[in-house]
């Protein structure tokens, strides 16, 4: 038995990009100027996956602002003032307020998918944002002339067009980043928020064949950043049950982080549907530790033990910088936990097999 394991998305950018970054925003540079230094964090950061041993890659997210705003880098109709996350140590997020319709994507994933491809014969998924997070782009008060109902199938159309754009250009999984689920029981404890969330991915979901859904996976992690996070305190039971509804094939769930894995674990195993396989984040990108690869073969083991090893996978509990900015843990950190990531699951395969 071999077990397949991925990683989420996120690598720490070199110093070079985050110092080109600094200066495309002081307008120092020009856009090709930085496009070239994007290109050079791309190149590195697969050759570096590659040396890990990892059967699938990612693009590192080198050429997003974000994992949850690259589709609005460049439109005009957007505000500073928008929904803000508070993590736990205190710093926040603040995304966009969309100000007038109709909405577009101004970037699609496989744009990014493309340059990667061309750089390698290995397989690369493509982590695309989860149409709920960008619904909370839309004011609570609405916009003149732009209702919320035609907002929300301009959205639709754009989540499946991303999706379905990566998946025709090759990608190997299309990942949909869901950190807002765990979030949203904290803004709203009865559930009503996951319900519509859930409702709203699965409007996108459901434009999909089985056999393409196969192919579409969902993370849910408590959204970390900056060695924080915004909803680790929130129960796991109150987000398992309404996460394995969602129609897709894939799951990545954060559980290395996990003050009690094994609960955790039973939760996944009493609501995992037929058809789904879950992989378990087995590395904390937030802890600076680097795992062992027998740490990591003992926590797939332990699972093994409880959800069908024919229904299991591995990855990272998250993204290792979200964020472009984020620059708390460092690329050979990365790097070290992928590659004990991937040789941990190898020895648990073999004692599995």
């Amino acid at each position: 038995m071999t077990l397949p394991t991925e990683p989420i998305g996120s690598i720490p950018r070199p110093d070079y990009l985050l110092d080109g970054l600094g200066e495309f925003a002081a307008g120092r540079i020009d856009a090709a100027e930085l496009a070239g230094l994007e290109s050079r964090a791309l190149a590195d950061t697969l050759s570096r996956f590659e040396e890990t041993g990892s059967p699938v890659l990612t693009d590192g997210e080198q050429g997003k602002p974000s994992f949850a705003t690259y589709p609005l880098a460049g439109l005009d109709a957007l505000a500073p003032d928008g929904v803000v996350i508070p993590f736990a140590d205190g710093h926040t997020r603040q995304l966009p307020r969309l100000t007038a319709g109709p909405f577009r994507y101004a970037t699609r994933a496989d744009s990014y998918l493309t340059r990667a491809k061309a750089l390698t014969d290995k397989p690369v998924k493509q982590a695309v944002i989860a149409a709920s997070a960008l619904s909370l782009i839309y004011p609570g008060d609405g916009i003149d002339g732009y209702p919320r109902e035609r907002f929300v199938a301009d959205l639709v159309d754009e989540a499946e067009a991303d999706i379905r754009g990566s998946l025709e250009a090759g990608a190997d999984s299309v990942q949909l980043d869901f950190t807002e689920g765990r979030l949203s029981l904290k803004l709203d404890p009865s559930g009503g928020l996951l319900r519509q969330f859930v409702d709203l991915n699965n409007a996108v979901l459901d434009r999909f064949t089985a056999e393409e859904r196969e192919k579409i996976g969902v993370h849910t992690c408590p959204g970390g950043d900056q060695d924080s996070v915004h909803s680790l305190d929130v129960d796991y039971a109150g987000l398992l049950p309404a996460l394995f509804d969602l129609r897709a094939g894939r799951f990545y769930v954060q559980l290395a982080s996990e003050g009690d894995p094994e609960r955790t674990l039973g939760l996944i195993a009493d609501h995992l549907k037929a058809g789904q396989r879950v992989f378990i984040g087995v590395t904390d990108p937030i802890d600076p530790r680097v795992e062992t690869p027998e740490e990591v073969r003992d926590r797939v083991l332990a699972a093994a033990r409880i959800v069908p090893p024919d229904r299991l996978g591995t990855c990272d509990d998250c993204g290792f910088s979200p964020f472009a900015d984020d620059t708390s843990t460092s690329r050979d950190v990365a790097f070290a936990k992928i590659k004990a990531r991937v040789e941990g699951t190898r020895l648990a395969s073999e004692k599995l097999g």
